[in-house]
């Protein structure tokens, strides 16, 4: 009896011993289970780099964020401003172009105009050549009579028809003589001193200018009276005397 008592509780006890891994298998779940993970469980280079791809997520979450949508612009005012944009450029177009034909106009206007003009001064020589044939021959010769008079006459009737051509086309004699020297219309050649007449005075006239139109073709060559020199007082040149007289502009 006392045998077979003692090996029941020896056989159970080797029974346990055989099956010591199979239960402690499910209490080691269990506590895993229970008990949670640490930051140093994990190891330091494990932390570290779930740290790091924590901040990395987060980062790659704000950039693929939606921006916050920008002001509306309306259409109707962009449209208005487009209108108005263009309508100043088309203005401003359209003053250019009228600008350019006023331009062509008037350049066209003075070529019909001034065409004449270097025809008309190689013409110049021909009524100057007339006017000395006439002033050559002397007084007493065409009141004399006979075939000298008619050939003066003739050549006045001459002189007479060009300078009615030169009028139709606008082309004018200049007035010198008598006339206040004008450095616009007159080139002076000469003083002539002692003439009695008021200093500045064209007293003589050389050749005879004229005009085109409202244009200078040929300026007047005259003699310009000079004024007395009374040895002292003036020397602005005025014509009331002076060291050197007046002082005449001959530009022309």
């Amino acid at each position: 009896m006392t045998d077979k008592k003692t090996s029941k509780p020896a056989n159970d006890r080797a029974a346990n011993d055989e099956r010591p891994e199979e239960e402690a298998a499910p209490e080691a779940a269990e506590a895993g289970a229970q008990e949670p993970v640490s930051e140093a469980d994990l190891g330091g280079n494990g932390g570290a780099a779930g740290g790091h791809t924590a901040v990395q997520a987060s980062e790659a979450g704000a950039a693929e964020a939606p921006e916050a949508p920008e002001a509306r612009v309306d259409p109707m005012a962009q449209l208005e401003a487009d209108l108005a944009q263009f309508r100043d450029k088309h203005l401003r177009a359209l003053a250019e172009i009228e600008n350019v034909r006023r331009r062509g106009e008037k350049e066209k206007a003075d070529a019909l105009k001034y065409a004449a003009t270097s025809f008309a001064k190689d013409i110049l020589g021909v009524a100057d050549n007339l006017r000395r044939a006439i002033e050559a021959v002397p007084d007493e010769a065409v009141e004399e009579g006979g075939p000298i008079k008619t050939l003066i006459e003739g050549v006045e009737l001459t002189e007479k028809e060009l300078l009615s051509i030169f009028e139709r086309h606008g082309i004018k004699p200049i007035a010198a003589e008598g006339e206040r020297f004008d450095h616009n219309l007159h080139q002076a050649m000469m003083e002539v001193p002692d003439t009695g007449k008021p200093s500045g005075t064209v007293v003589r006239v050389l050749q005879g200018g004229y005009t085109i139109h409202d244009r200078l073709l040929r300026p007047a060559m005259v003699g310009v009276a000079k004024g007395p020199s009374d040895g002292g007082g003036n020397k602005n040149g005025d014509g009331n005397g002076g060291d050197k007289g007046s002082k005449i502009d001959t530009s022309a």
